[in-house]
């Protein structure tokens, strides 16, 4: 008996995610980068306000895949071809960094202080290290992130006026 092999057919968008998946598999090339690590989020909000942008913040968290594909594929472009002034924050890690205030705390504090449970979570930032969008939660809307990315960042820069 010869059985067929029957070929699946997926959903455009459960493609999408599945490639981008693949392609958050395979090592970060140095020469590709990443998002700076947040240090000073005073510092890193007047450079984006000198601008005229909101400093743009994604929480991440190690090894998660749908992180580095919010990064790789969405908000570095944004920072290389719109300069963008966009950071990361990461869940679980130990770094210090100061926040708004200057007060030093880890990454994993800072997280836990503005109530992110979720990675990957992108934060918009305005005068006063007020939130001026609403966080884009979670990447699992592939077909839609970049839309979703684009109407907050349009939201965050309206509200700076």
């Amino acid at each position: 008996m010869k059985t067929a092999l029957r070929q699946v057919q997926l959903p455009a968008r459960r493609k999408l995610l599945l490639a981008g998946l693949a392609a958050a598999a395979l090592p970060l090339h140095a020469e590709s980068g990443g998002l700076p690590v947040a240090t000073a989020l005073q510092q890193h909000l007047q450079q984006a306000l000198g601008k005229g942008q909101p400093l743009v913040v994604m929480v991440s968290l190690h090894g998660c895949p749908f992180c580095r594909v919010a990064r790789e594929h969405y908000l570095l472009p944004l920072s290389r071809e719109q300069a963008l002034p966009a950071v990361q924050v990461d869940m679980r890690s130990a770094q210090s960094m100061r926040d708004f205030a200057g007060v030093v705390r880890t990454h994993d504090a800072q997280v836990r202080a503005w109530g992110v449970r979720m990675a990957p979570t992108v934060l918009f930032f305005g005068r006063g290290g007020i939130e001026v969008a609403e966080r884009l939660v979670g990447a699992g809307m592939p077909d839609f992130y970049g839309a979703y990315l684009e109407e907050r960042l349009t939201t965050a820069r309206n509200a700076l006026g």
